[in-house]
């Protein structure tokens, strides 16, 4: 062992020595930069003392033997406000030095940390970073303070660490080095590549389809994505480092405001989604005011004291969140078809959302879920809102095309109504003179919906008409028409040519089709009809002449009659 390595060993040997008379109940993790374990946390390596005055400078917290230092813990949450500081000092043993090593805090939303370390003349130099700095001007700019250290490879080097938040600090400190450093942020540059990507493309997807379906929806959710991740952004220190890196006075408010007008902006999207102005203008009311209410609120953050900022900010978001959920569940109870697949799509990000808030109010310390766990939310919720809303447009305008439709459909079976059916009827004569081939028309009245709603049940006789419908569809071709005329009569164009033998033939079919069974209807509730058709040109030049002489060969049959299928004479 040369005499380096043994006065390493050396050295290891006296600081275990040291932790162990200095905690004899617990002995206390010894720090070791081994490149292999990374990252190389403090745990209770290092020692703690708050400064209640936050006035103490470096070398008054090194050398005063009064202040009552306690064991840092790695789950530690230390209760800071505006005025105070956390002093945390700690010594980096010998470690090899043929790489650079960080200290790391990984918490973008620090106000102020301060890494002391003395020089060879005894005095404590600096070296600083967070959100009251610009990053631009961070020892080394990255998403999260991150303060280069020196190793020796022969003594041991103290540091100071100080902290000043306006709340709770819960951070847990470790050593990277260079080389680690550099791999990790290459995968987590790629991760969140990958989220920001996908709220760029949601969101821009959303405004072409504001602009192009004409609904408003699609814009509220476009502006509440473009929110989301700006806010996702400054949480994760990713707006400081590119966005905003010489704004240190928004970069500190930005990660307790942008939150705020993230849940104002889904509150008013919530309330366009499951249409709220339409199905209660009062409720809507309160919606738009407590999204309005975000804008003072934000401002008031930017305002008022430091460490007041989040107790404006926690509520506001609960509020929120809260009022989307009643409004889902209000919404769903009312017939919103999409309103429970909104609230299991905004389920994950609410979860997600736990976590930072909790962090924000010092109730659990920093972690990789205070910090990703409303992106992992995210992640889930955007796919999932962007399908239901396509869902949702495609229902309204087949229910803008039935409602634009109706003065030409019958809004029960689809079929078209006798307006048109006496247009296409015209068109369908008029074809058959000029092509000089017959055509064939008929009606078909149900006859026994009387008897089938003493026999059976109203729903059965009120559905009948609806079965005929369908057998009716299925027994005309692709260029045939089938139509509503009434409650109990159909119509049906047959295009030529068609003989006088085929046309015979078409009647008895529709009967029969109409007297097989029904699936889902009691046995024996059939449908009886009776059918009279028409060729034309040659039984009516005229759309109105064939309807009457149609009609009227159907009125005039007796009740009791056996027969089913009925054909006029030629017309003179």
């Amino acid at each position: 062992m040369g005499f380096r390595g043994g006065r390493r060993l050396l050295w290891a040997m006296v600081l275990m020595l040291a932790a162990v008379l200095a905690a004899p109940a617990v002995a206390r993790t010894v720090l070791d930069l081994d490149p292999e374990l990374q990252p190389v946390a403090l745990l209770d390596w290092g020692d703690a003392w708050t400064d209640e005055s936050g006035r103490a400078s470096a070398a008054t917290v090194a050398a005063d033997p009064a202040i009552r230092w306690a064991p840092t813990r790695a789950d530690a949450i230390y209760p800071l406000t505006t005025g105070k500081a956390l002093w945390i000092r700690f010594t980096v043993p010998p470690a090899p030095d043929n790489e650079r090593w960080y200290l790391e805090i990984p918490y973008p939303s620090v106000n102020l940390v301060s890494l002391y370390t003395p020089d060879p003349l005894g005095n404590w130099v600096h070296q600083s970073a967070g959100d009251s700095l610009p990053v631009a001007g961070w020892p080394v700019p990255h998403r999260h303070p991150l303060l280069p250290i020196a190793v020796s490879a022969e003594n041991p080097r103290s540091y100071l660490l100080r902290v000043e938040n306006p709340h709770s600090f819960s951070a847990p400190l470790s050593f990277v080095s260079e080389s680690y450093f550099s791999r990790r942020e290459q995968r987590t540059s790629l991760i969140l590549g990958i989220y920001f990507g996908l709220a760029g493309l949601a969101a821009v997807l959303a405004l072409l389809s504001a602009v192009s379906l004409r609904d408003n929806a699609y814009g509220h959710y476009a502006l509440a994505v473009t929110t989301m991740a700006l806010t996702q952004a400054s949480m994760t220190g990713i707006a400081g480092l590119h966005l905003w890196p010489g704004l240190p006075r928004w970069n500190d408010v930005s990660s307790l405001v942008l939150p705020v007008l993230t849940t104002a902006s889904f509150v008013w999207f919530l309330s366009a989604v499951v249409s709220m102005p339409e199905r209660s203008p009062r409720l809507h009311r309160a919606m738009a005011t407590l999204s309005l209410l975000g804008l003072p609120v934000a401002v008031a953050i930017c305002l008022v004291e430091p460490a007041l900022r989040y107790r404006l900010q926690v509520p506001y978001a609960a509020s929120g969140a809260l009022a989307g959920i009643v409004t889902l569940l209000w919404a769903a109870r009312r017939g919103d078809r999409y309103a429970l697949w909104l609230l299991a799509a905004f389920t994950p990000v609410v979860v997600g959302a736990v976590f930072p808030l909790a962090r924000t109010w010092g109730l659990i310390p920093v972690s990789f879920w205070t910090q990703h766990g409303m992106q992992v939310g995210i992640a889930f919720e955007l796919p999932l809102i962007l399908v239901i809303l396509m869902l949702r447009s495609q229902a309204r305008r087949e229910n803008n095309r039935r409602i634009q439709g109706l003065d030409r459909l019958d809004p029960a079976t689809g079929l078209i109504n006798a307006q048109v059916f006496g247009e296409r009827l015209g068109r369908m004569i008029a074809r058959s003179q000029r092509l000089r081939h017959q055509s064939a028309v008929l009606l078909v009245d149900i006859v026994n919906i009387g008897q089938i709603r003493r026999d059976f049940d109203r729903r059965s006789a009120e559905e009948m008409p609806l079965r005929v419908a369908g057998r009716l569809l299925s027994a005309a071709r692709e260029i045939d028409s089938v139509a509503r005329l009434s409650d109990t009569r159909f119509g049906m164009l047959v295009e030529g040519p068609v003989s006088p033998e085929e046309a015979a033939t078409l009647g008895p079919r529709i009967v029969a089709r109409c007297l097989m069974p029904y699936k889902g209807l009691p046995e024996g509730c059939v449908a009886q009809v009776r059918v009279a058709y028409a060729l034309v040109p040659r039984q009516g030049p005229t759309a109105e002449i064939v309807l009457g002489r149609l009609a009227q060969r159907l009125t005039g049959i007796p009740p009791e009659s056996k027969r089913a299928v009925f054909m006029i004479p030629d017309y003179k």
